[in-house]
């Protein structure tokens, strides 16, 4: 992998990570752009103790323009985006319209390769490690800015999640605080960890999920599953066997390994409403340890947190989502319309060739 870092013309840091070390990137970004005025503020709220971006500069970001204008094409000709040069593999660059900016975090964008048809499903297992390098690589870059506790790598897939952009890219939001759905997690690991005499929580739900029904892929490095209360109608967890609180601590036969276990799973994905429906939406979050300090969890270390990645879709059934209503957005509690067993079931059952 070769990394190239450069400015836009806004200012704004823009990277290149290329398959082939020869490549040169020196193309300047030809738009005369001025420096995007953006403010965001994280509020705490009082009563629940989570945390909320009030970011209202994002009201004017860009809102499914046509093909021919996308920003995370490649530049040609007179035609200019937010990628200056003419082709790239992968790209990483500062979001224009970030929710999170100065001491309140650090958003980015990540396109996962410059043809705007395709999706990660799409990638060869090639592109695949080069987009889990470049997540390695701004994790660690991330982790080291004063502000930052916690760095959270995603992709949203689908106009029904809320996609605005239809070229192929993920996220990447690096936070001034554990985020609330990971501090839930320490405290439970907490808890387990003190009424067991010191056995580490994951461990024992990835024992309990290989020993039972409803895994999806197993590979020697690493493991897929539809958890025993499963959130949404189809979600898959992804571990490493191997427990590493974050991206930097795999090693390379995971490394290696990962490429065509994701690939399988986001295929999986898109066969599961058969080819009438449009492409199966989804999120992939992965799921890392805070970068700041733990003292609040009662004895948890960093490394008793496991790496995982998080992928569920919201369609339940063919033509059909799955609506947080009054249940799962007025008191967190989601009622699944499928069971886990046959959502593993049926993601087992749509296997490619």
């Amino acid at each position: 992998m070769k990394k190239t870092s450069t400015r836009l013309a806004d200012g704004r840091e823009l990277i290149y990570f290329d398959l082939r070390d020869d490549t040169v990137r020196d193309a300047v970004d030809r738009r005369p752009l001025e420096r995007t005025v953006t403010s965001s503020e994280v509020r705490r709220d009082a009563l629940l103790g989570d945390a909320v971006a009030v970011a209202s500069h994002r009201q004017g970001r860009t809102y499914h323009p046509p093909a021919d204008e996308c920003p995370l094409c490649p530049s040609r000709g007179d035609r200019l985006s937010e990628i200056p040069d003419s082709s790239y593999d992968v790209v990483v660059f500062e979001n224009r319209f970030p929710s999170l900016t100065g001491d309140a975090g650090r958003c980015e964008v990540v396109c996962f390769t410059s043809d705007h048809d395709a999706s990660f499903a799409d990638l060869s297992e090639q592109q695949a490690r080069l987009v889990l390098d470049a997540w390695t690589d701004r994790t660690a870059e991330l982790s080291r800015l004063p502000c930052v506790e916690q760095v959270f790598c995603f992709e949203n897939r689908g106009p029904e999640i809320g996609v605005t952009l239809g070229h192929p890219h993920g996220q990447i939001y690096a936070y001034p605080f554990t985020t609330p759905r990971t501090a839930l997690t320490l405290r439970s690991l907490a808890a387990h960890k003190e009424a067991t005499g010191g056995e580490n929580l994951f461990d024992a739900v990835l024992e309990r999920e290989l020993a039972g029904e409803r895994v999806v892929v197993e590979g020697d490095h690493w493991v897929a599953f539809v958890p025993y209360a499963a959130h949404w109608p189809y979600e898959v967890h992804l571990y490493p066997r191997r427990r590493v609180p974050d991206l930097l601590g795999l090693d390379e036969a995971a490394r290696a390994e990962f490429p065509a276990v994701q690939l399988d799973l986001l295929r999986r994905f898109d066969r599961l409403f058969g080819e009438g429906d449009p492409p199966t939406p989804y999120i992939a979050a992965w799921h890392q340890a805070p970068f700041g300090a733990l003292e609040e969890f009662d004895g948890v270390a960093r490394d008793d947190f496991a790496l995982h990645l998080e992928l569920f879709t919201i369609r339940r059934t063919t033509g059909k989502l799955k609506f947080l209503a009054g249940s799962e957005s007025g008191m967190s509690v989601f009622i699944n319309d499928v069971p886990p067993e046959r959502a593993a079931e049926r993601l087992r059952e749509v296997a490619g060739p």
